[in-house]
């Protein structure tokens, strides 16, 4: 795992996040176009096999399945780095949050509130925590467009400054907990809950919740199987090893 200096933020513009990334969207994009070539085959062979009309309606039915919102995902994550507890705060409560990458990684253009104040807080290296940013997406040939909009908040915030981060005891208490929400076109998409605690060796482990906010149709089952494939590696080239995690479907 690399090992980031403990005074810096961890790189989200590093090679190996956008290696990463480029081999996460070419596997995505080859599930989806599998996913919808089983589809026609499946209309086809109903046409072939009964009569047009009837196929059709068959057709219609897999297609609504698919789309219909019928679960949700829920889970945790144990994350452990080498960086300062600090650094951590600020990654997470930035515009590109570690466990974001495939959104802000693929997305067309990525907008945040805090552009200003980071280009002024340049010579330290520091972005604010709490930025609020819009991650746009464009597909069907750029017309159709989406966007995600994430509210983040950073609570503990006098944590945030590494002179500030004192000596953990033994029970490991939080530095800081940074809550994450994301909403496409104003319905719930995503909600986390990043809290961030420093271990007695000078790292940081993260324990990253998944929240229940929003159902999925089935159509999203490839989509996440592939995330999940590529996920530890998109961490890991950010500077986190996944120590543990737990991801479940729940209704």
């Amino acid at each position: 795992m690399p090992s980031p200096s403990a005074s810096q933020p961890l790189d989200t513009d590093a090679s190996d996040v956008r290696s990463v990334v480029a081999r996460y969207r070419r596997a995505e994009r080859a599930v989806g176009w599998t996913l919808a070539l089983l589809v026609v085959v499946a209309f086809l062979a109903a046409v072939v096999a009964i009569s047009f009309w009837p196929g059709v309606a068959v057709g219609a039915v897999i297609v609504v399945a698919l789309r219909v919102p019928v679960f949700r995902r829920r889970g945790s994550t144990r994350l452990r780095t080498d960086a300062s507890p600090g650094a951590v705060v600020r990654r997470f409560g930035s515009a590109r949050p570690p466990n974001l990458a495939f959104q802000w990684g693929v997305a067309d253009e990525v907008r945040s509130a805090a552009d200003t104040a980071a280009s002024t807080d340049a010579a330290t290296d520091r972005s604010a925590p709490g930025t609020d940013a819009t991650y746009e997406f464009s597909y069907l040939l750029g017309l159709k467009s989406v966007e995600l909009d994430l509210s983040v908040d950073v609570s503990g915030r006098d944590a945030v400054d590494d002179a500030a981060v004192g000596e953990s005891d033994s029970d490991h208490p939080p530095v800081a907990t940074v809550e994450i929400e994301g909403t496409a076109d104003g319905r719930p998409w995503a909600s986390y809950a990043a809290t961030v605690r420093e271990t007695t060796d000078g790292g940081t482990v993260v324990d990253l919740e998944l929240r229940p906010t929003r159902r999925f149709g089935l159509r999203r089952l490839p989509q996440g199987w592939v995330a999940e494939r590529y996920y530890a590696e998109a961490l890991a080239a950010q500077g986190y090893e996944v120590v543990e995690r737990s991801v479940s479907m729940t209704r």
